[in-house]
């Protein structure tokens, strides 16, 4: 479910099925995405399965990229 359906029917972030992944560091959340990534390309999964997997690895991916962009952002600050 998108998160902003899950808001608009009242549920919280705790009740989302990726919602742990805000807890997760940048290494633990790679790690996790590389492993989903690897199992979603062996083709061994079902349909269903694959849109879990797939709809984690986009929360994952996008946890990645914000630890990456804050970062950049520190790296860039201390060298003004």
């Amino acid at each position: 479910m998108p998160k902003d359906a899950a808001r608009a029917e009242g549920t919280t972030p705790a009740e989302e099925p990726n919602a742990d992944v805000a807890t997760l560091g940048y290494e633990q959340a790679r790690d996790e995405l590389v492993d989903l990534v690897a199992r979603l390309e062996s083709g061994q999964v079902g349909i269903e399965e694959s849109m879990v997997l797939w709809e984690r690895g986009e929360a994952l991916a996008a946890h990645c990229r914000q630890w990456l962009d804050e970062a950049e952002e520190r790296i860039t600050a201390d060298g003004e």
